[in-house]
């Protein structure tokens, strides 16, 4: 059995699934670039049948890395195999990612087949890829809840047919860690040349356990992991990369695999992840939140400050947090804001980097210290320019007992509005004045306020989520004003309202 663990990132597929996460092309190409970096050895870069964007992100994507694999996922459709195929061309190293659902679940309900049409489709499917690429991984879609013999004779003809990777899933995040970990163990004893592919998993986190099941499937066997940056992915998420990859720095005794994961580029790809899908790391998650390593009891910074690996398994910077970083204040210059977004993995050219500096300065008068994520804020706040709606200036007034006052202008296609309204509170009284500037019939489903640290000045994002004329829409906003980041995040939900 192979001694190195390889790393299937999903973020761009599985990851991108979560509503309001959608990148374009230029996005997906940065982020798959920075998942190079970090040393990720397969990128899925997309489902190439499911949108025309979908197909340009994978063959871009191809272009523009080097060393990983490059994955398309399909279903057992020919002609889904077709388009993926043609997706990939550019790649160095290419992988269509083909399969079906194997659970009684999924022939019953999903397809209403038999157990035995479903292993003919999927031995069917396995061939065509061949025909196209030397690399073919075969999915049984929500094997965490199939039965294991009936799995074993699914895997068994996959392989036969040409799978060189068998991926293992728990679709529905379902399954125990030590029940997975057996239906790893049950794998690789009873299907005939399961030795001569790679066994991968792709947990999910419905019920808590994603990690805890991969790390089951690792021990029993399996030599992928299936991740996503921040655990982000379908309905709960997916297995976390950061997570995976620390246990196995971690435990290296029990767990004696090599990896490729450059550990200290795991927090800018965090961040990056974040800013781009406007995605908030919740404070509390493990490895990359930004409470991961802060200590609050007396006791805790006690033994920190004695010695830290009392309360700290994992040095900080062994996960990209430098203490030493250059500290960035209103008197720093460009050179030292370029070197630290380059840190963070964003290259801007001069001129973008020219607006983010003066939003950058702006930004350092009003706060004691700047942090990376407020430098990932204002790098992202170009991807903005040229909307059919802008603000021109927004001022509130409130107090205890007092209704609050909002006045709003914008900018709608050059033709400027203004407009004033009351409301119970500040937020609720902007939102009231771009109402009647904007009259359209929508219906707020959520917002979300998020301050991305702990200060008074800090910068704080909003998402919101609207429904107009029977679509749903995302807005996201960021300001040192939460006001202010309320309308930005309305505006940007009906910018993108389709007329």
């Amino acid at each position: 059995m192979s001694d190195r663990l390889y790393f299937f990132d999903t973020t761009l597929r599985d990851g991108e699934q979560v509503p309001g996460c959608q990148l374009n092309t230029v996005e997906k190409i940065q982020l798959a670039k920075q998942l190079e970096l970090l040393g990720v050895d397969v990128i899925e870069a997309g489902f190439p049948i499911s949108s025309p964007g979908d197909f340009t992100s994978v063959q871009e994507i191809s272009k523009a890395v080097t060393w990983p694999t490059v994955c398309a996922l399909t279903r057992a459709v020919m002609k889904d195999i077709d388009v993926a195929a043609d997706a990939l061309k550019y790649a160095k190293r290419k992988r269509i990612h083909t399969g079906i659902g194997t659970s009684d679940f999924h022939i019953k309900y999903k397809f209403n087949s038999t157990r035995e049409e479903i292993i003919e489709r999927g031995v069917a499917a396995v061939k065509y890829a061949r025909k196209f690429v030397d690399d073919v991984e075969f999915y049984a879609e929500d094997a965490g809840r199939t039965e294991n013999e009936y799995l074993a004779r699914v895997v068994e003809a996959a392989i036969k047919a040409g799978a060189t990777v068998i991926n293992i899933p728990d679709t529905t995040g379902y399954c125990l860690p030590q029940e997975f970990g057996a239906k790893i163990k049950y794998l690789c004893d009873h299907v005939a040349g399961i030795e001569n592919v790679i066994i991968s998993t792709h947990c999910h986190n419905d019920l808590g356990m994603a990690t805890a099941n991969t790390i089951a499937g690792v021990l029993n066997g399996a030599r992928q992991v299936e991740v996503t940056i921040n655990g982000i992915g379908e309905r709960a998420g997916n297995t976390s990369l950061e997570e995976v990859a620390m246990i196995v720095r971690s435990h290296h005794q029990d767990i004696p695999l090599d990896i490729n994961i450059n550990t200290t580029k795991i927090c800018p790809t965090s961040r990056m992840v974040s800013n781009l899908m406007n995605m908030p790391v919740q404070p509390n998650k493990a490895i990359v939140g930004r409470n991961a390593f802060a200590h609050s009891s007396g006791i805790h910074q006690d033994g920190v400050l004695k010695n830290a690996q009392t309360y700290e398994i994992i040095d900080p910077k062994d996960i990209g947090l430098d203490e030493n970083s250059i500290v960035l204040t209103a008197r720093s210059g460009r050179a030292a804001l370029k070197h630290r977004l380059q840190s963070l993995g964003v290259e801007l050219d001069q001129d973008k980097l020219d607006t983010v500096y003066q939003q950058f300065l702006q930004l350092a008068d009003k706060k004691k210290d700047v942090s990376e994520d407020d430098l990932l804020i204002l790098a992202g706040s170009h991807r903005n320019t040229g909307k059919h709606i802008t603000i021109d200036y927004l001022q509130v007034t409130s107090g205890v007992g007092v209704r609050s006052v909002a006045s709003l202008g914008l900018n709608i296609a050059g033709e400027h509005f203004e407009a004033a309204a009351t409301g119970t509170g500040p937020v609720d009284a902007a939102i009231c004045a771009l109402k009647k500037i904007i009259n359209r019939p929508m219906t707020m489903k959520e917002f979300t306020i998020q301050s991305i640290s702990k200060g008074s000045d800090d910068i704080g994002k909003v998402h919101i989520q609207l429904e107009y004329n029977g679509g749903v829409y995302y807005g996201f906003g960021a300001h040192t004003d939460i006001i202010a980041a309320s309308v930005e995040a309305y505006v940007d939900c009906i910018n993108k309202f389709r007329n």
